[in-house]
């Protein structure tokens, strides 16, 4: 059993990166400048905006992060993006969700300019990934396919089951396995909340790519010996046992599932490190378009 270490490879592509800004800053070319907008004061929000700004500052990248009150209406966001979108100083930005319950998050995220968009949520940039065509990946599925390549995970020809269809994950998770390539050529289904048969489905497959965000949902007796498990979900659980009050944990029984497994990865340190990984690279490839 091989764990997939994504604290490891998201370390390796932030290198990669740093590498390629300082020769950047040495032919006095433009660093990449990310910028994230947060509107209120959500726990998981701050934490994770706090780790992008911080990533950004290691490999060199600018980053400006615009936190705006609760109580922002949706107007004033939306004017907010429009100044983004025009600013060419941006390469690329990021409205941090959830939002606040007055303000309509597809009207906002329809609002994103697509060239800027390195969260790839917006339809056009969906769109082209299910065409094939170059573009901005959605960080997490775009993260996960980059772990199956460097830890060179066979996908050929073997039989995929996604558990969640959410338009983040589940959804283009299960396009990209299928496209042409590697990894992918992959036959995939795509299951969900009502899928009756899942755990016959989830004994068939070769990789299983659960995104559901129920603790510990998959068990060793859902799943076949040397299938290959990318545990997407990340859930905090309350344990007065523990020093912080909580533990987390991912979507699979971590413990009785890895004693099958050929690969898997952990939760934390799987699939969470690669999403801020994959969204610099990201805002370098909105640099290179926009240069």
């Amino acid at each position: 059993m091989e764990i997939l270490d994504g604290k490891k490879i998201s370390n390796q592509i932030k290198e990669e990166i740093t590498v390629e800004v300082a020769q950047m800053k040495e032919r006095g070319e433009k660093v990449p400048h990310l910028a994230a907008v947060l509107v209120g004061n959500d726990g998981a929000s701050l934490t994770y905006v706090g780790s992008k700004v911080r990533s950004c500052k290691k490999i060199g990248f600018e980053s400006t992060l615009i936190h705006l009150p609760e109580e922002t209406t949706e107007e004033e966001l939306l004017k907010q993006v429009n100044q983004l979108n025009n600013d060419p100083a941006i390469d690329g930005y990021i409205v941090q969700l959830p939002l606040p319950k007055h303000i309509d998050e597809e009207k906002v995220l329809m609002a994103v300019d697509p060239n800027k968009d390195v969260d790839g949520f917006h339809p056009t940039n969906f769109g082209k990934m299910a065409l094939d065509m170059e573009t901005f990946i959605s960080a997490t599925p775009f993260g996960i396919m980059e772990l199956l390549k460097r830890y060179k995970v066979d996908t050929e020809g073997k039989h995929t089951v996604v558990i969640g269809r959410s338009h983040i994950v589940g959804r283009p998770i299960s396009i990209l396995m299928s496209q042409k390539g590697n990894p992918g050529n992959s036959t995939v289904t795509l299951a969900h909340s009502r899928t009756k048969n899942l755990k016959e489905l989830t004994l068939q497959a070769d990789i299983v790519i659960s995104a559901l965000g129920v603790p510990k949902f998959l068990k060793a007796d859902m799943v076949k010996e040397g299938v290959t498990i990318i545990d997407v979900g990340i859930t905090r659980v309350p344990d007065d046992t523990k020093e912080k009050g909580y533990y987390i944990t991912g979507d699979v029984d971590y413990e009785e599932v890895s004693k099958k497994a050929s690969y898997i990865t952990p939760v934390p340190g799987g699939v969470g490190p690669m999403t801020i990984a994959m969204l610099l690279k990201n805002t370098l490839l909105a640099r290179e378009r926009h240069s």
